[in-house]
């Protein structure tokens, strides 16, 4: 069994930047890690990774020879990896006895919430090579500065959640930037926990651009409320406590915390409602760390 991340979000969310941080974090942990870049527009990696997409597509070569823009270019280019998942699976396999896997994937939001060649390859990897995969989905803390830009969020978080069927951590990720961006129209802890959204209307009518479309924002907050689904964490990657709590959390929810444990369905139930800090002292290197 091998567990790892799927990580996306929209274009300028930090993802990169993610992957090499936590690939990072958890080597320190003592985890051999194994980054997969998925992004065959990303020519530009600050890390090592063990499968390059590249080597099968480039998004370059797609744009130019099929007449495709950028967004269409990488439709291209999923659904091309898609139908080649055989190229994928075998640069997979030898990974597979002993890494923690990280998945780096485009930008383009499409692909997780309407696009099928995403979740098809996810879906396939999961059933083949027996991998326990959570989604991390980050998204830039600055939209919560606009009330706006942090329902747009919302229901990308929602859409996403429920297209890809993956366990899901919602990530609000720069937050050490976040008060470069203004002041908030409410406690963080408002934008996290996702807390009665009809608060926003006042802050949404001030705006003469979403004013005209409160109606539509409303009924949208609703469908947020009902589902009851989205909350966020927060990340500043480069605070290793920060950091350790997510890792924490993305432990718990795809199940690394079970591993190489023989206990019974009821410790097993024990653990899964318990804290997130609950297996603190299995991480000795992150004891020392934060001490």
């Amino acid at each position: 069994m091998v567990f790892g991340q799927v990580v996306i979000g929209p274009p300028g969310s930090g993802k990169t930047t993610y992957c090499n941080g936590m690939s990072q974090f958890l080597s320190l942990m003592g985890r051999k890690v194994a980054i997969v870049n998925l992004d065959p527009a990303n020519d530009a990696l600050p890390y090592e990774c063990a499968v390059n997409i590249e080597e099968l597509i480039k998004l370059e070569d797609v744009m130019p020879e099929h007449s495709l823009g950028p967004n269409g270019g990488l439709v291209y280019c999923m659904e091309y990896l898609e139908k080649n998942i055989d190229w994928l699976e075998s640069k997979l396999k030898p990974l597979l006895k002993d890494h923690y896997i990280l998945f780096d994937f485009p930008g383009q939001v499409e692909l997780f919430f309407i696009h099928d060649s995403t979740k098809n390859v996810l879906t396939k990897l999961i059933k083949s090579l027996n991998l326990r995969l959570t989604a991390v989905q980050l998204i830039d803390s600055h939209l919560c500065c606009d009330p706006g830009n942090y329902v747009s969020a919302l229901l990308l978080s929602l859409s996403t959640m429920l297209h890809m069927e993956l366990p899901h951590v919602n990530v609000l990720s720069k937050i050490d930037l976040i008060g470069s961006y203004g002041k908030l129209a409410f406690n963080l802890d408002f934008y996290t926990d996702v807390q009665d959204l009809s608060y926003l209307e006042h802050h949404l009518s001030q705006d003469p651009r979403s004013a005209k479309y409160r109606k539509l924002t409303k009924e949208l907050c609703s469908v947020i409320e009902d589902y009851s689904l989205v909350n966020f964490t927060t990340l500043d990657i480069q605070d290793k406590e920060s950091v350790g709590d997510l890792v924490k959390l993305i432990d718990k929810s795809n199940g690394y915390i079970f591993s190489g444990i023989d206990a019974s369905v009821v410790e097993y139930s024990k653990i899964a409602i318990g804290q997130t800090d609950w297996d603190y002292n299995r991480y000795p290197f992150f004891r020392i760390m934060i001490s």
